[in-house]
């Protein structure tokens, strides 16, 4: 609670650094030597919510599944243990791609306190990511609904964003806004407009090749946002499964949906700066599932 405060009291209003946790110096050593000898080309993450919460094993044990199904890297939760986190990731030899903020309180609430709750869970995830050695975290912004009308959502995100971009800067961090099913930021042309407002090379787009397929096709996207993107969410989506329900579109293996891989990576080789595709397929259940998972991630990343 005394730190909940400190944050509160400090970081939010003036932008200051709140007691970061620095990722150790072998740890540190052992990133640096990874990015040196990494091969040419995309590395495959996986999201730890991509690997199902039924399967009950221990983090490190999960991480060691992970390793061995093929993966270089995971995006883990914030607000985990971070030194369970890190130990798993050295003992392992995963690195962290990046950091899904799963902090409670929506910063497009109307109410103040829900926002501010939001603000302070969010510097959580900045801090959680560089304690990792990771460079960016994924916020979903906010949601429009009958309660929360579009131009509400959009100052309120961007005013919360504004406040956070100190504390990214300082960490040296990137708020990578993800698209998903909240009523907002419905086109790339918005996307563009909304990244760019703030400026700042902290402030990103995480783009999920799944999540619009349903209106919309992820290669346009991706060739609008241009360097935009910060990260890739890699998901597939049928539109024949999804006839009348949308969201059954996900029920779908990867590479078995109707998204034009090699369309999305001709685009991606073009002006995506980062290296990390990071897959938030299905639920993995068991090890069986996970090298499933990375052969036919294997398959698209050879279209």
């Amino acid at each position: 609670m005394q730190r909940r405060n400190f944050i509160k009291q400090t970081v939010v209003a003036a932008g200051a650094l709140t007691l970061p946790v620095i990722t150790d110096k072998a740890y540190a050593e052992t990133l640096a030597a990874m990015s040196v000898t990494q091969t040419p080309g995309f590395r495959k993450a996986i999201m730890w919510g991509s690997v199902s919460g039924e399967w009950k094993v221990s983090v490190d044990e999960k991480f060691r599944a992970i390793k061995a199904a093929g993966f270089a890297g995971v995006e883990p939760h914030s607000h985990m243990d971070r030194k369970e986190v890190i130990d798993a990731l050295k003992a392992n030899g995963l690195v962290a791609s990046s950091v899904c903020n799963s902090s409670k309180g929506s910063i497009s609430s109307p109410d103040a306190s829900v926002r501010q709750t939001g603000t302070e869970g969010i510097i959580v995830a900045l801090e959680d990511a560089h304690a990792y050695g990771t460079d960016a975290i994924l916020l979903v912004p906010g949601s429009v609904n009958e309660n929360i009308t579009y131009d509400e959502c959009w100052h309120r995100t961007v005013e919360c964003i504004k406040k956070l971009l100190p504390t990214a800067k300082k960490l040296k961090v990137k708020i990578c806004v993800e698209n998903v099913w909240n009523n907002f930021l419905l086109s790339p042309m918005e996307a563009v407009r909304y990244v760019d407002q703030f400026k700042s090379p902290y402030v990103k787009f995480y783009f999920d090749c799944g999540n619009y397929c349903h209106i919309g096709w992820p290669e346009q996207w991706i060739r609008i946002l241009g360097d935009r993107i910060g990260r890739i969410h890699i998901k597939e989506y049928s539109r024949k499964v999804a006839a009348g329900r949308p969201r059954d579109g996900f029920n779908v293996k990867l590479a078995e949906g109707d998204i034009n891989w090699a369309k999305v990576l001709a685009e991606l080789r073009k002006v995506y700066k980062g290296s990390w595709l990071t897959t938030e397929q299905g639920s993995s259940k068991s090890p069986e599932d996970l090298k499933d998972l990375s052969e036919r991630f294997d398959k698209i990343l050879s279209s």
